[in-house]
C-alpha cells in the first residue's frame, strides 16, 4: 500500500501526481493500475471553512462538472476531515483524481490537504 499527499489548489490539483512529473502527467503512470482505498481531505484552518470539488477523470476525457465531478462544493468546517472510503475505485493508466478547493489563501493555495491511499493491482 502507498500514500500520496498534497495541498489542494484553487485550480486543478492532480492528487496522484501533484508536481506533474509523471507519465502521463498528473495521472496513474503508464502500465499501472491503482485501487484507491481511501481519500482524506483535511481543512487545516483553525477558524475558517473551506470547500472542494472532486473529479474522477478517465484517461482521454476532459474534466467536466457535468460528467466527471463526484463531490460538489463540499463545505468542510475548520479543523475537520472528510473521508471517502466506503467504495473502492480502480484507476487505469492515465486516469486522474482531481481536486479543486477554495478559498484562496495566497498563491492559488487553500488550507485543504489531501491524502490518497492506494494499492497497485
Amino acid at each position: 500500500m502507498a500514500i500520496i499527499s498534497a495541498q489542494i489548489k484553487t485550480t486543478n490539483t492532480d492528487i496522484l501526481d501533484p508536481a506533474g512529473a509523471g507519465s502521463p502527467a498528473g495521472a496513474v503512470p503508464t502500465g499501472k493500475t491503482y485501487a484507491i482505498t481511501n481519500i482524506l481531505v483535511c481543512n487545516n484552518s483553525t477558524s475558517a471553512a473551506a470547500t472542494f470539488d472532486m473529479h474522477l477523470v478517465k484517461n482521454g476525457t476532459t474534466l467536466s462538472n457535468a460528467v466527471t465531478r463526484i463531490v460538489h462544493d463540499l463545505s468542510l468546517p475548520a479543523k475537520e476531515t472528510f473521508t471517502f472510503d466506503s467504495e473502492k475505485i480502480i484507476l487505469d493508466a492515465g486516469d486522474k483524481i482531481v481536486l479543486i478547493g477554495s478559498p484562496d489563501i495566497g498563491a492559488a493555495l487553500t488550507n485543504l490537504s489531501a491524502t490518497v491511499s492506494y494499492l497497485e493491482v
